[in-house]
């Protein structure tokens, strides 16, 4: 496994530190990306694309992982809008997809949470619902693939 920074994206996780110019999320938002990255497999697939864009074919053979099962994973990240995938055309015409890494950084501290629950009593209070969409399971109870 290479090392977590790409080219082109610094992709960090911060556990504790100092919120210096992170966005403010809803608690759905927050609770969206961490069940994203919550499972061992996507934790893999971060990993395999911070070394750069890769065929999904190509990624499912590096992670050792059938293609549904990848697309499952890629489709959490991309949710999160940790991931993007990109559909191209090859020279003989077929459809090829490849995914690479989104800028983005993940600050959770105590008063990242503070506030995500801080903005939904304010769209409460303001008629506006930051939840109208499912909220994400927390509870991840999909295959790991083995």
């Amino acid at each position: 496994m290479g090392e977590l920074t790409a080219a082109r994206f610094i992709c960090k996780f911060h556990l504790t530190g100092e919120r210096e110019g992170a966005r403010s999320l809803t608690t759905e938002e927050l609770l969206t990306e961490l069940t994203a990255i919550g499972h061992p497999l996507r934790l893999r697939i971060i990993a395999e694309l911070a070394n750069g864009r890769v065929h999904v074919s190509e990624l499912a053979r590096r992670l050792g992982m059938s293609r549904p099962l990848l697309y499952m994973h890629l489709d959490r990240l991309e949710k999160a809008g940790l991931v993007a995938g990109n559909l191209e055309l090859s020279g003989d015409g077929r459809a090829m997809k490849y995914f690479e890494l989104a800028p983005f950084e993940l600050c959770v501290t105590a008063g990242t949470i503070v506030d995500a629950l801080r903005r939904d009593q304010e769209s409460e209070r303001a008629g506006t619902k930051s939840g109208d969409q499912p909220q994400p399971d927390m509870e991840d109870t999909e295959e790991d693939g083995r």
